[in-house]
């Protein structure tokens, strides 16, 4: 793909349990990964109504990292380590499945707000197969840039670096404009890196040499390789999530909520799942409920 032009991606909307409307930005036909980034679902902004909230049951993951992103409202994870941790507006929740882990998430209290980006990283080969591990991030670094507030999520930037621990070559950053930008955001890109952009609120405009692109909420730009610097604009009241990384490598499956290198990884993960095996532990306090997987698509 040309590295100057851009493709226009539509998410897939969705609804899932109570009311809760998603637009998932990858996979989709069109795009299965940005980097490692293999999975991004755009959550809300929703108001849930009385006595309504986000309820999901324990279920498992392998090979991957689940990051969340709070934008709006909170939301209640717990998981088979133990972890017990409520993420709030501005901070980041980074689970790594490793070889295995089960988790719930709920909201704290029934009929709030709720916005927030949900994605998953691929685990490389060398570290798909470990331990389990869940950390929290309160404090992410923040700067302003041409009236823009932006916030770094994953990797470097200039001179920030972030928290976030991942085991591949990976971007992440939010930029928030309330009052739209005056003039174009020169933001500079990793040419070894494959980018995506995904407006969460309001509308963006992609500067290239090709004309002007705009994109709304449920619109993802994927760059391909090569782009040096990306120049943009904001509408005002708008926010943006820029991903990216270095193209992934190395074979790769997903089905329901694992990945892994092969087939056969998921349907040994599927029947270990069923099955109650050590390696999906209990979370504590979930009252033994389970999600149940759907059938496989594939003959075990």
């Amino acid at each position: 793909m040309d590295p100057l032009a851009i493709a226009r991606i539509a998410a897939r909307e969705s609804t899932l349990g109570e009311g809760l409307r998603i637009r998932r930005a990858l996979p989709t036909r069109e795009r299965r990964m940005v980097g490692a980034w293999c999975f991004l679902d755009h959550i809300g902004p929703i108001a849930f109504g009385p006595g309504q909230g986000l309820h999901v049951g324990a279920h498992p993951h392998t090979c991957l990292q689940t990051f969340t992103w709070m934008i709006e409202g909170e939301i209640w994870h717990r998981d088979s380590l133990g972890s017990d941790q409520v993420i709030r507006p501005g901070q980041v929740n980074l689970m790594t499945a490793g070889r295995g882990i089960v988790h719930t998430e709920d909201a704290v209290r029934p009929g709030q707000r709720m916005h927030a980006a949900q994605l998953w990283i691929a685990l490389p080969p060398e570290v798909a197969d470990g331990a389990p591990a869940f950390e929290h991030h309160a404090e992410l670094p923040r700067w302003t840039q041409e009236g823009c507030d932006c916030t770094l999520l994953v990797g470097r930037w200039g001179e920030y670096t972030a928290p976030t621990r991942v085991h591949t070559p990976l971007v992440g950053l939010d930029i928030a404009c309330a009052q739209g930008t005056a003039q174009p955001l020169d933001l500079p890109l990793r040419a070894d890196f494959e980018h995506g952009l995904l407006p969460l609120e309001g509308e963006v405009t992609i500067y290239r040499a090709e004309g002007p692109q705009r994109f709304a909420a449920g619109e993802l730009a994927y760059l391909a390789p090569g782009a040096g610097h990306v120049h943009l604009t904001l509408s005002p009241g708008s926010r943006v999530l820029l991903i990216g990384g270095e193209p992934w490598p190395h074979p790769m499956v997903m089905w329901w909520n694992f990945v892994g290198p092969s087939q056969a990884h998921i349907v040994q993960a599927q029947a270990d799942w069923e099955s109650g095996a050590p390696r999906f532990g209990r979370v504590p306090g979930d009252g033994g409920h389970r999600l149940q997987a759907p059938p496989l698509p594939w003959k075990a």
